[in-house]
């Protein structure tokens, strides 16, 4: 009989994507399932919560995506460099785009504060569409890393993949709560709070098997899905995390934080990839 490991390495890359993405949305809503237990959590953790996440996103955009996707285009010889600059620029300008085209409202900010065009959307969707956002290119970032197995490079491996997995599921426990808590400090239920605090995540198993689908189908676009990956996740770091967890004033614990988050990812990938 197969164990639980021995069954998850014989499944294809795209059906092992999704289940990292639905591990990744199970941590969110474990840390969103915290407002069970408390209606208020101090600014101070919020936006250490927040620089932990950034940290553990800029080191996993280059120990698990660029590192990879440059070693990848290397072996392939050219220009090794070429694949990772353009993904890594078009993850951002894409990012730019939706940040611009669709409405959402970042945590901290006054509903006047809303991003994006102008619409009747509640604070609580708007928050969501933010964290949403921001969700995608984790789950992007996971299926590329599970697709990449397929290109046999010792950088862009099961280990690696799980290694990024791992990291994103534990900076996902804290994303979580960041959202439920503050709805829940404005006065809605348990259960919305709760709600709106997983539901930010769901999209990442979906982005976890396209990513994974559009790679192993394509497999040439590897060093670029996998710089596009890491692109838009700086994107969402520098335009979107820095700035609230300084928002109140917390500027040295969240860069603290961001450090261990940082050293935290790049400790996972070296040891585990």
């Amino acid at each position: 009989m197969l164990s639980l490991t021995e069954y998850f390495l014989q499944l294809s890359p795209v059906a092992q994507a999704g289940l990292a993405g639905l591990f990744t949305w199970a941590i969110t809503a474990a840390g969103a399932g915290l407002v069970f237990f408390a209606k208020a959590v101090n600014q101070k953790l919020i936006d250490a919560m927040l620089g932990l996440s950034g940290g553990v996103m800029i080191a996993a955009s280059y120990w698990s995506l660029l590192a990879p996707a440059i070693e990848i285009s290397k072996n392939r010889g050219g220009m090794s460099w070429l694949p990772a600059a353009v993904g890594f620029l078009l993850g951002g300008a894409v990012l730019l785009a939706c940040d611009k085209l669709l409405p959402h409202l970042h945590l901290g900010f006054s509903i006047a504060e809303s991003e994006g065009p102008k619409t009747r959307w509640r604070r609580s969707t708007l928050l969501v569409m933010a964290i949403t956002l921001h969700n995608i290119p984790e789950g992007l970032a996971v299926g590329v890393a599970f697709g990449g197995v397929i290109a046999g490079q010792a950088s862009a491996g099961i280990a690696g993949a799980l290694a990024l997995t791992l990291g994103i599921g534990l900076q996902n426990f804290p994303e979580g709560t960041a959202v439920a808590m503050p709805l829940r400090m404005e006065g809605m239920s348990r259960r919305k709070a709760f709600w709106y605090g997983q539901l930010s995540a769901v999209v990442e198993p979906i982005a976890a098997v396209i990513g994974a689908a559009t790679v192993t189908y394509a497999v040439a676009i590897l060093p670029y899905a996998l710089s596009f990956a890491a692109g838009a996740m700086i994107f969402v770091v520098v335009e979107e995390l820095i700035p609230e967890s300084h928002r109140a004033g917390n500027v040295d614990l969240a860069t603290i934080s961001l450090m261990i988050g940082f050293t935290i990812m790049m400790v996972l990938d070296v040891a585990l990839g």
